[in-house]
């Protein structure tokens, strides 16, 4: 995505970065001299992204938003959705970068909101106090002040980084045929689905 819309950073940075795998994989691709810094506020996630650290990756227990940097590209993987007051949030990660990747899940799908209680479970579960669609976090962008470049649909159940239920490998292969037709109303009906954007 970045290559394709011309960015070519030469510092990124991602708040609320977990382990720090994203960084590492990042850095695995990205040219020789771009400089990588992680954030992260839970002490039990830092503990673990910090043994990573190289002489181009740096993790930071810290909040970025409160600090006095700036960076080229930012990435918020799967954050925003935890956060309460998520406006402000959006609008003070505008000023720490030029560009921002998001990942962000979007979980108001038809299949979804069919199940009486999913939406509270992935509440209590993984703490998603927000629930978007791909038109609202769209919209949740263009509030906040951002000019969004790109979208494409990323799948979880696609990627084989999880153990899927056996409801999810069950609906794995009708959602990848329904995507392949109509991607717009396979993440809408069927879900399953989480939006990459990149945006200014």
């Amino acid at each position: 995505m970045l290559h394709r819309n011309g960015v070519r950073p030469a510092d990124v940075c991602e708040i609320g970065c977990g382990a720090g795998e994203v960084l590492i994989e990042l850095a695995n691709r990205l040219p020789n001299g771009v400089r990588f810094s992680g954030y992260e506020i839970s002490s039990d996630a830092y503990a673990i992204c910090a043994a990573k650290s190289t002489s181009t990756i740096e993790f930071q227990h810290a909040d970025m938003l409160t600090l006095d940097r700036h960076f080229d590209v930012a990435l918020a993987i799967d954050v925003f959705e935890h956060v309460e007051d998520y406006l402000d949030f959006l609008r003070r990660l505008r000023q720490k970068a030029r560009y921002k990747i998001f990942h962000i899940p979007l979980e108001l799908s038809w299949l979804m909101l069919a199940r009486s209680n999913s939406l509270l479970d992935m509440r209590r579960s993984v703490g998603h106090l927000h629930h978007f669609s791909k038109e609202t976090a769209l919209a949740t962008l263009e509030d906040a002040g951002y000019t969004v470049y790109e979208y494409v649909y990323t799948a979880a159940f696609n990627s084989g980084l999880y153990e899927l239920t056996w409801k999810q490998r069950m609906l794995r292969n009708p959602r990848r045929a329904f995507a392949r037709i109509a991607p717009d109303s396979a993440a809408r009906i069927m879900g399953g689905y989480s939006l990459l954007v990149l945006a200014e």
